[in-house]
């Protein structure tokens, strides 16, 4: 007598049909983590992972920010699990990068926003990234200049107005994150901004924005009306 599938196989592939069909429309977040799982964990129930995991961090979202290191310490994931994971996050990043250059960045802030909080938004150490700009407010090139401590990246004006230079760009968005979590600029922030605008202007390059990223939100210089800075 043939032995029986294990009841999780039958489950696995109602789960991809769903998703065929429907897309993610009516999947809650563990069941969409689960599918996923099911590539990365071939023989295993996946679902109390999931939920694990959800619970954990707290949200998908939480999930992806998850470091290797914290998602190897939850049961049942392994190396092959946890790279799938942060390779979503990854293909993310580069998915939003993409639909982000070239676009008029002052008619799609909101594009920018999604792309940055992406990167930044669950790093443990504090980085500051630039966003160079054509004379069209379209998207050239972008890099993350320095990382730091948790809760500081020595930021020198020069290397930014080095690199716009390099870039052929003629303007410029700042971003940086705070890994405390909380979204509102510091009086370092201000100072640093004040400080790479002036240097900016000296060469006829604008500072559109610095956007500054939180766990929950961010903060927008240009929105919040503080640029320039006086």
């Amino acid at each position: 007598m043939m032995a029986e599938k294990p009841h999780y196989l039958g489950h696995r592939e109602r789960l991809r049909e769903r998703f065929r069909k429907s897309g993610s429309e009516g999947f809650h977040d563990y069941e969409l983590l689960e599918l996923l799982l099911t590539y990365g964990i071939p023989r295993r129930d996946v679902k109390p992972i999931a939920k694990t995991l959800i619970k954990r961090f707290g949200s998908f979202s939480g999930v992806l920010d998850a470091s290797e290191k914290e998602l190897l310490e939850v049961a049942g994931m392994g190396p092959l699990s946890s790279i799938l994971i942060r390779l979503v996050k990854e293909l993310c990043w580069i998915y939003l990068g993409e639909k982000m250059r070239g676009r008029d960045v002052l008619s799609s802030p909101q594009a920018v926003v999604n792309f940055v909080r992406m990167r930044l938004s669950g790093l443990p150490y504090e980085a500051f990234m630039v966003i160079y700009l054509n004379t069209k407010n379209e998207v050239l090139h972008y890099e993350i200049i320095q990382e730091g401590t948790i809760d500081r990246a020595v930021v020198f004006p020069r290397r930014i107005i080095e690199s716009a230079l390099a870039q052929h760009a003629s303007g410029l968005i700042l971003v940086h994150n705070h890994p405390s979590g909380h979204h509102s600029p510091s009086e370092d922030d201000k100072t640093l901004t004040r400080s790479i605008i002036g240097a900016a202007k000296t060469l006829d390059l604008r500072v559109l924005d610095h956007i500054v990223v939180g766990k929950d939100g961010h903060f927008s210089f240009m929105e919040n009306r503080l640029l320039p800075i006086p």
